[in-house]
């Protein structure tokens, strides 16, 4: 099949060369014809050579490639695409396994279907679309998904109002392409908890922390636990399970507490070592007492662009700085940064220099990252974007 071409400045073809997904709008000379929102287009050198395919999208990023050969892109394409990512979840033990029916089955870039994100809650997958392209291909993507995956997956939800260009113009409207199941409790390493996946934030549960729970809940034993920032509770419940003394969850929606409560009550019910507060972050770290000595930071993402990153960098030193202050001396902290736009190094410096600020002693006792179900391609490292530390506080 033949696509409607792009053609790239000369010199602009090396990032492609090296494998990386996207072109912008700068490196390209012209293009012949004119695609549409998310048509499928290919890419050629200066010297008319070809180069990628992949779907067009005014703005920056303009071609978002989906490979490096020139093929078709048709059921086929997404069929082989999905089976190549369901593969790599069942070696993670993922998949059918009966303490665990909750997973990132397309990771984006890092799945090599750029701007399609696919999680999995027991029969049910959520579908989200951050590009153009992935929102005209839906319903065939979605006719390869329920092939692919048979009778794991019986539901398929759409969920992209928010997360597409709104310059776009794509109209999208969330809801079941297949199936419609209300059924919407689902189970991470034994534990159930309540997806939220017709009003909740991403696919309405943040399946990018489940390894990161999982070790919390070997610190929790004996311990006074705060979650900051709680959402859905997930890290409380796991801490429960530790064998905390209390846990106490604080964000500031109060539908976010609804859930936490009703998720603790799912898992524990009854048990009175939790309590939930919907109360701003840095107001209560303000007023709380210095009776935790375990707490875990997990803001949500203070920097969306390079522009905010200043900011955001004061931002999470100021807020580690109130737990370095009110930690209790053996305390372990676990501090996170989910913005793509911080890196390592940036969060590290950010985490220092409260520290500093505290004056106290603090070892680093793990560092963390997505899990592997989140994979970063190696040749788009703007895919790791979750980053934790799990410090000793004296």
């Amino acid at each position: 099949m033949s696509y409607k071409k792009v053609y790239l400045k000369a010199g602009k073809e090396e990032s492609l060369k090296r494998f990386h997904p996207w072109v912008f709008s700068g490196a390209i000379a012209r293009i012949e014809g004119e695609p549409e929102e998310g048509e499928v287009v290919d890419v050629y050198t200066s010297k008319k050579e070809f180069i990628a395919c992949g779907h067009f999208q005014i703005g920056s990023i303009a071609v978002r490639v989906l490979t490096f050969r020139q093929e078709e892109i048709n059921r086929d394409f997404w069929k082989h695409r999905l089976e190549v990512a369901l593969d790599l979840r069942r070696s993670l033990n993922l998949v059918d396994n009966p303490e665990n029916n909750t997973y990132r089955l397309v990771h984006g870039e890092g799945d090599n279907l750029p701007g399609l994100i696919v999680d999995v809650y027991g029969q049910t997958a959520v579908m989200q679309a951050h590009s153009a392209g992935m929102h005209v291909y839906r319903m065939e993507i979605a006719e390869a998904l329920s092939e692919v995956m048979g009778d794991i997956v019986k539901h398929i939800y759409y969920k992209s109002e928010t997360t597409l260009p709104f310059k776009a113009d794509l109209g999208p409207e969330n809801g079941f392409i297949k199936g419609g199941s209300p059924e919407n409790v689902a189970l991470e390493n034994g534990l159930k908890f309540h997806v939220d996946w017709l009003k909740g934030q991403k696919t309405g549960f943040f399946v990018d922390q489940r390894e990161n729970r999982h070790l919390l809940e070997r610190y929790s034993k004996g311990r006074n636990v705060l979650n900051m920032f709680c959402y859905t509770g997930g890290f409380s419940f796991y801490a429960m399970r530790g064998g905390a003394n209390l846990v106490h969850s604080v964000d500031s929606s109060a539908k976010a507490i609804d859930l936490t409560n009703q998720n603790v009550e799912l898992n524990f019910p009854g048990d009175a070592r939790h309590q939930a507060y919907a109360e701003d972050a840095f107001k209560y770290l303000d007023r709380m007492g210095d009776q935790y000595d375990l707490i875990i930071l997990a803001p949500p993402a203070f920097a969306q662009h390079r522009d905010a990153l200043r900011n955001a960098l004061r931002g999470y030193s100021k807020l580690n700085a109130k737990a370095f202050e009110k930690i209790k001396p053996g305390g372990i902290l676990f501090t996170f940064s989910c913005s793509q736009v911080v890196d390592k190094k940036d969060f590290r410096n950010a985490v220092f220099t409260a520290a500093a600020q505290s004056g106290r002693s603090v070892r680093i006792l793990h560092q963390l990252t997505q899990p592997g179900d989140h994979p970063v391609n190696i040749y788009h490292p703007e895919g790791e974007y979750l980053k934790g530390l799990v410090l000793y506080v004296e």
